[in-house]
């Protein structure tokens, strides 16, 4: 109610369905997505998966530009810490995940739009969970709305 008039919702405009960008280990993360397909587990829609070999292999350079090419979320996905395929790439992810975090809240970006989760290949039902509760937590949110200087970006790709 605003000024004493009830406002209506308008119903035909969509709900936000927000957009997420999930980097996932070849090896577990990876693995344990096709897991929860072949089981039939449902899971939101909204994430776009992009196979890396390690979850150590992820440039801080993909997070941002994710996130300035429209993903309302970034969710990396890497063995649990002790078992990686590379040994140490979870630990590199880490601390890269730790840093990049703090990065993007001095950008003004909610630190639930980025997550990092260590997921094993036998665990389906978990990258349904951690899935659909981001989706959750992202919508909540609302659209990321991130100002990038168009001009900078289409001076670098003229």
């Amino acid at each position: 109610m605003l000024n004493g008039k009830t406002i209506q919702k308008d119903e035909s405009l969509p709900a936000f369905e927000p957009r997420i960008i999930a980097f996932f280990c070849n090896w577990c993360t990876y693995l344990a997505a096709d897991l929860a397909g072949t089981s039939r587990l449902k899971y939101a829609p909204n994430i776009r998966v992009v196979r890396l070999m390690c979850s150590g292999r992820v440039d801080p350079q993909f997070v941002l530009r994710a996130f300035a090419q429209g993903a309302d979320g970034v969710l990396i996905g890497g063995c649990h810490p002790g078992d990686c395929h590379y040994q140490e790439g979870n630990y590199k992810a880490l601390r890269r995940f730790l840093l990049l975090r703090r990065t993007l809240k001095q950008m003004g970006i909610e630190e639930d739009r980025f997550r990092l989760e260590w997921i094993s290949a036998a665990e389906g039902d978990r990258v349904r969970a951690v899935v659909n509760d981001m989706v959750e937590k992202v919508r909540a949110l609302g659209p990321l709305r991130l100002k990038v200087a168009v001009e900078e970006e289409e001076a670098v790709h003229a």
